[in-house]
């Protein structure tokens, strides 16, 4: 159940949280970015590296779109981006 915070909003979370034996439990942000790191390797591996992509949004920066597509190019060695600039 969410909670409101103290400013009428929805609290936010304060520290990552992973799904560990079907319960989301707090850990460390080394613990979580492993496990994203491993779920994207385990991906890639199963299914190549045209299973992953990214969507790059408009109004970010050039700056950052160009991280973005750096990332999957050279990282993931895939060529799946897109972004909603074309339309």
């Amino acid at each position: 159940m969410r909670q409101r915070g103290s400013r009428g909003s929805y609290a936010r979370l304060t520290e990552p949280l992973v799904r560990i034996e079907g319960e989301l439990r707090p850990v460390s942000w080394d613990v979580a970015l492993d496990r994203a790191a491993e779920g994207f390797a385990r991906n890639r591996a199963q299914h190549g590296p045209d299973a992953i992509g990214t969507f790059s949004c408009s109004k970010s920066t050039n700056e950052v779109n160009f991280l973005a597509q750096k990332l999957v190019r050279k990282v993931f060695g895939s060529n799946h981006i897109d972004s909603c600039n074309r339309t």
